[in-house]
């Protein structure tokens, strides 16, 4: 078998499989009935990350080997695959900022996140999409846990004293997002590590290289306040 088929990687899906059997009412399902899901689930999430959200259910069971009949009698639809295997991706990035909000040395946990966080981005279009609002029901709690925690990171670091206070945690999400937006531009191709190369860069510049900078004015404003997003002229300037 060629390892780098969506059945070769097996062990990575058993949460999404677990979430998708137990929705099936009954007796437990047949082994047979278990490795379809699991051989879905898998075609699922490699489509996902090599076409995006809009992959078909039609080139997921061709991708996993099975019929649209075995399709559709094992999981609900295509939108409730996608949205288990895109759970099992953000839970896994609420994981590792659960674990990088423990880590004693702020600034180490933030990049240990934004490691992971960009790396998963890069590696799955449909978990870069799904990030960007693309329209996947269910999602809509993890990424609210998803914002809170890179706010908890960047304050965190900022307290330390580790981060540039001159900048606001939206900013930093912002820029975690741009690091892996495209693999394009003016006629060049990234290769596989450009997101980490990109990241470094981000990391430079997010870092407090002086330690008397004050803290700016934030831009954003908070959902259902209705004055001025603009920012204020009184704002430090960004380096």
């Amino acid at each position: 078998m060629d390892p780098a088929s969506p059945v070769a990687k097996l062990a990575d899906v058993t949460n999404a499989v677990d979430r998708l059997l137990a929705g099936e009412a009954g007796q437990p399902p047949r082994a047979d009935a278990r490795r379809n899901v699991e051989r879905l689930v898998a075609a699922a999430r490699s489509a996902l990350a090599e076409v995006g959200v809009e992959v078909t259910a039609q080139e997921i069971a061709q991708r996993a080997g099975v019929g649209k009949g075995t399709f559709y009698r094992r999981v609900p639809s295509r939108e409730t695959l996608l949205q288990v295997v895109l759970e099992e991706v953000l839970d896994e990035m609420i994981s590792t900022a659960d674990r990088a909000l423990a880590d004693p040395d702020a600034w180490r946990g933030f990049t240990d996140f934004a490691s992971v966080y960009v790396r998963l981005r890069a590696e799955s279009c449909g978990a870069n999409e799904a990030l960007g609002g693309a329209g996947i029901p269910g999602l809509d709690r993890l990424l609210a846990e998803i914002r809170t925690r890179i706010r908890h990171l960047v304050e965190a670091a900022q307290s330390a004293g580790r981060m540039r206070r001159d900048i606001a945690w939206q900013d930093v999400a912002f820029l975690l997002a741009g690091v892996s937006t495209d693999s394009r531009t003016i006629g060049l191709q990234a290769d596989n590590d450009q997101w980490s190369r990109n990241l470094r860069i981000v990391l430079a510049g997010l870092a407090n290289h002086d330690s008397c900078d004050p803290p700016a004015e934030s831009p954003w404003t908070p959902i259902g306040n209705t004055a001025s997003a603009a920012p204020s002229s009184a704002a430090s300037p960004r380096g």
